[in-house]
């Protein structure tokens, strides 16, 4: 299909017919999104039958498409003096209770004002570098608008040990939230398979086939009527996992406006949740160290006002 990572061609089948060009390739190439796909058509990047065409051309049984994508720029990551609430520090790891609305590591659109710039600027340069220059130190990461415990490595030592121990299922990760509704049960395990949503790219769902195992452990911690607050313990930890779990049980996280309701009751910036429990076993001792991030401001005066 491919004789360089830049370059694709396909042969349109039957069962494209007739389907726009660029949600057919965005479903080919789920890495590209459509407005991605949208400007390399307008630039000729894309061309069908070697001719040139529009976003909203309906692909045609043996159409050939061939892409050509420009050479990926590499950006420079540079330290930034930013402030970190760290929970924990040593020679090998680093725990930061992270603010909501911070980006993790940069990507296209951000690629300043991330943890890993802060991280550049506190650790002086020195990160494990398994990841690659985007993502150094980084291990795992929680999205934008979460807030609490992460960690990141030192080394590549202190790395590929943390990571072992995500990938055994070994590290303690327990969150706090606030969920729409009154969940029935105190308690309760949520195990499905989770992946891409099939038409909506930037979100994740629940699958029948195709997706991977997800396991998510809940138990209520206080009732409110119409909300309940409660605590999630990570089995496994795919993107988006607790808020596409609770969605999917009926009880989306409140002010999660992509998995739950678009209006929210309270002046909310995204989701109510916070990663508030990390445990792990160091790396260097292997002593088991666990870390409580306090609640923020916002999730504090939220459970008082309910």
């Amino acid at each position: 299909m491919t004789d360089n990572l830049k370059k694709f061609f396909f042969c349109i089948t039957e069962d494209m017919e007739d389907e726009r060009v660029d949600k057919c390739l965005n479903e080919l190439i789920g890495s590209l999104s459509r407005s991605y796909i949208q400007k390399l058509l307008a630039d000729g990047s894309i061309t069908v039958n070697d001719k040139k065409i529009k976003s909203s051309y309906r692909v045609k049984t043996d159409d050939q498409i061939r892409v050509i994508l420009p050479p990926a720029i590499t950006p420079n990551i540079t330290p930034e003096d930013i402030t970190l609430d760290v929970l924990y520090e040593d020679d090998d790891v680093i725990i930061i209770n992270k603010p909501k609305g911070m980006v993790v590591h940069p990507a296209p659109g951000h690629y300043s004002g991330t943890l890993v710039n802060a991280l550049l600027f506190h650790c002086q340069g020195q990160l494990s570098g398994i990841n690659g220059i985007l993502r150094p130190g980084i291990v795992h990461r929680i999205d934008r608008d979460t807030t609490g415990s992460i960690i990141a490595c030192k080394n590549d030592g202190a790395h590929a040990c943390i990571a072992e121990q995500l990938k055994e299922h070994t590290i303690v990760r327990r969150y706090h939230a606030i969920v729409h509704g009154n969940i029935k049960e105190e308690e309760g395990t949520i195990h499905t398979l989770i992946g891409r949503h099939p038409t909506e790219r930037k979100k994740m769902a629940v699958l029948k086939s195709g997706g991977k195992d997800a396991i998510t452990h809940y138990k209520v911690l206080k009732r409110f009527g119409k909300f309940t607050y409660i605590e999630c313990r990570l089995e496994t930890g795919r993107t988006h996992q607790i808020r596409v779990h609770m969605a999917h049980i009926g009880h989306p996280l409140l002010g999660d406006t992509i998995y739950g309701p678009k209006a929210c009751p309270y002046k909310l910036e995204g989701q109510t949740l916070h990663a508030k429990i990390l445990g792990f076993h160091h790396p260097g001792t292997n002593e088991y160290i666990e870390i409580d991030a306090p609640l923020p401001d916002y999730f504090e005066k939220l459970l008082h006002i309910l």
